[in-house]
């Protein structure tokens, strides 16, 4: 007899003469029963967009309803931010939910309430483990209890518990972030979504000479994993809407959004108030908003500088934003070699991969006689186009532009082989020419670690410049290996985008306004973030915060600007009050810490030793500290069950989900190349394991049940014609 599938069902037996049907009729039952409870996660079939997940060792439940509120504040320099996140269950169980949402890079969050009814529940900042602990002990004695953790400096989980049947809890985060300057414009992002990551595959091969298997490249790979909707079957989940009061500081000019539409309401001449014009939106994108001074309010000549200052606990911290003069540029540019990588991996789908060859075009168009280039493209594999750095001349141009034109987004995203390639000099000893990486990803990895670690060690005399591609890159890997790289930052969101900031862009690489540069107090005792200075491109300033006693005396930066030796001289005195400065400065010197860990400059165990002390000091969540909130009286009724779930999350609008997920259950085969990373079938296999709640129709169980159901019915119908 065959065996019992989806795709092959059995013939039904006619019973021999004399057999009881009854017989027959009870295993039926009995394994139609056990096919309905073996189907997976389950679907909702009332048109509504339920979306019902399994939990442990109980029937599936309809996951807790989730969206969220942003109120932010800009003061200045500084923003401070309120996020509202509110867990609805609309079911009749009690249920933890737990949801991965992204926060600026570089946010202080220091705040966390729990509001259950009409009570409000303050969170403690504990050691990660202690407060884990705490959290756990609440879940189990029923008590209505959130914990946020930290998984990435961009990247957190809160995990909500004990909500009850029909209830509605809020979960208040609060955090402080730098308002970023560039060529004049201030700007502040919001990620609303935390995009798939891929995650190279653990090595499945033990090093003979170490006696023990090579470290993991994400060992926290399943805490940075969701389940992902499709977006062709499900409609957008986890609605946000958002107010900013934006007090610059100056008479206000522009104040636009690319990636929204906004409504702005005139309070003041520096004042505005921002709302989205839509009401709330799918949370499926970054919120970018830029705003500039009025015309012919800039300072016209010499650095533009931003002093603020502000008293915590005894101790002023200054902040300081300098931006050399316009005419900082050196008279004579040097020649450059420069070597572009796009990422074509599948996150990069859709409207991404547009972006980015659109973008690596211009910056192909941007090269000056005299100059030298290479292209490197990536996805689980990668390949150099020439050799070596070749001439930017006619021909060698038209061949990389032929061979940008033919990519197409697919597999993986192994980024640390093409990084290094990128980043092997054979003259390292050149300084007759600048040497400059332009790199374009949406960054969307979970090995973080390992890309900083080889930025570090083999930067040598490059420079890197990373572009941020799509609706949802990955923040905190594009910063920060910038700044490992002694570069900077572009995000480009929208196609209308990639003109204007590769444009500017390009011009800074072609200029660097300020090099060598130093900071020098002249009072004792400051400690200052960060120790060692980045090069300074036109219209990007130089943000140092620092700490002391008393905010007096001078702080002296000097540096050159190609031959020429460059100074300037700022009186603390003259520094305004700010708000949050503390914070920020204490946030800064955490990332600082973490990045000499990573790079070996400091001993995990002193690099760890400060974190948390930092942290626990000023109050910041933190890899080493976590936010906790318990309710003190217990709420779910003993003996009653607890759902667990995982929030589903939107797939990135942009995004092509059968290039980052595959279709069905088959990986998406790597596409011939040159030279592969190890494995890639077992990477992409590992990059597809974040689990896909969808709302669409098991077709062929539900098929194969449907006919079941059907020969059960005339078998009864039979049954009951004889009896007649």
């Amino acid at each position: 007899m065959l065996p019992l599938s989806p795709h092959h069902p059995a013939p039904l037996a006619r019973p021999a003469p004399g057999l009881p049907r009854n017989l027959l009729l009870g295993p039926l039952i009995a394994l139609l029963l056990a096919l309905i409870a073996s189907i997976g996660p389950v679907r909702a079939q009332d048109g509504s967009g339920t979306l019902l997940l399994r939990f442990e060792g109980g029937a599936p439940v309809e996951a807790p309803r989730l969206r969220a509120d942003a109120a932010i504040t800009v003061s200045g320099p500084t923003a401070r931010a309120t996020i509202t996140q509110v867990f609805r269950n609309t079911t009749s169980a009690w249920v933890e939910g737990t949801y991965l949402f992204p926060l600026p890079e570089d946010a202080a969050v220091d705040t966390m309430k729990l509001v259950v009814g009409d009570r409000v529940i303050l969170a403690e900042i504990r050691e990660r483990e202690a407060a884990r602990r705490v959290y756990e002990a609440a879940r189990q004695e029923g008590k209505a209890a959130a914990l946020t953790e930290q998984q990435r400096p961009n990247l957190f989980t809160n995990a909500v518990a004990n909500i009850g049947p029909g209830e509605t809890v809020l979960v208040q985060l609060e955090y402080q972030q730098p308002v970023r300057q560039s060529g004049g414009t201030a700007s502040l992002r919001l990620p609303t979504v935390a995009a798939p990551r891929y995650s190279p595959a653990p090595p499945a091969v033990t090093s003979a000479a170490a006696g023990a298997g090579a470290a993991d490249p994400v060992p926290d790979r399943e805490k940075i994993e969701a389940p992902v909707l499709d977006p062709a079957r499900h409609a957008p989940v986890n609605p946000l809407s958002l107010s900013i009061d934006l007090r610059a500081g100056f008479a206000l000019g522009a104040v636009r959004s690319a990636t929204h539409a906004i409504r702005i309401e005139e309070v003041s001449e520096s004042e505005r108030r921002i709302t989205l014009a839509d009401g709330a939106t799918a949370a499926d994108r970054d919120f970018e908003l830029t705003w500039s001074a009025a015309p012919g309010t800039d300072p016209s000549a010499g650095p533009a500088v931003g002093l603020f200052r502000e008293r915590v606990a005894g101790a002023e911290t200054v902040l300081a934003l300098v931006t050399p003069p316009e005419g900082a540029a050196p008279a004579v540019a040097l020649p450059r070699d420069v070597v572009f990588v796009i990422d074509n991996s599948g996150s990069m789908g859709g409207a991404s991969i547009r972006q980015a060859k659109a973008s690596l075009l211009i910056g192909l168009d941007r090269l000056r006689p005299g100059d030298r280039f290479n292209v490197i493209r990536f996805d689980h594999s990668f390949d150099t186009l020439f050799p070596d750095v070749v001439p930017a001349d006619e021909s060698h141009l038209a061949r990389a532009k032929r061979f940008v034109a033919g990519l197409e987004a697919s597999g993986g995203t192994e980024m640390l082989a093409p990084l290094r390639a990128a980043l092997a000099d054979a003259t390292p000893e050149d300084t007759a020419r600048l040497r400059q990486i332009v790199f374009l990803t949406d960054g969307a990895i979970g090995n973080e670690a390992q890309i900083f670690s080889a930025i570090a060690a083999e930067r040598g005399r490059s420079r890197l410049f990373m572009v941020g591609i799509g609706s949802a890159p990955n923040g905190y890997l594009m910063s920060h290996a910038a700044e490992l790289g002694r570069g900077s930052f572009t995000q480009i969101d929208t196609p209308d985008q990639v003109s204007e900031r590769m444009r500017a862009l390009l011009t800074k690489l072609e200029s660097p306004a300020v090099t060598e540069l130093t900071a020098v107090f002249s009072e004792n005792g400051v400690d200052v973030t960060p120790t060692r200075l980045p090069d300074l491109y036109r219209g990007e300033p130089l943000t140092l915060s620092a700490r002391m006693r008393t905010a007096r005396g001078t702080l002296t930066l000097t540096g050159r600007i190609g031959a020429h030796p460059w100074k300037a001289v700022l009186s603390l005195d003259t520094a305004q009050p700010g708000t949050g400065i503390g914070k920020l400065w204490a946030r800064a010197k955490i990332a600082e810490a973490e990045t000499a860990r990573l790079t070996g400059r400091l001993p995990a165990e002193a690099a760890d030793a400060a974190i948390l002390r930092l942290a626990l000091d000023h109050g910041l969540t933190t890899r080493l500290t976590s936010l906790v909130a318990v309710d003190a009286t217990p709420r779910r009724p003993e003996g009653a069950r607890l759902a667990r779930t995982d929030l589903p999350l939107n797939l990135p609008a942009g995004w092509d989900f059968a290039r980052v997920f595959g279709e069905g259950d088959t990986p998406l085969p790597p596409p011939p190349r040159q030279r592969r990373a190890e494995a890639p079938a077992l990477q992409i296999a590992a990059a597809r394991a974040v689990p896909l709640p969808q709302t669409a129709t098991d077709f062929e169980i539900r098929a194969w049940l449907g006919g079941l159901l059907l020969a059960l019915g005339l078998l009864l119908a039979r049954r009951r014609r004889v009896a007649a």
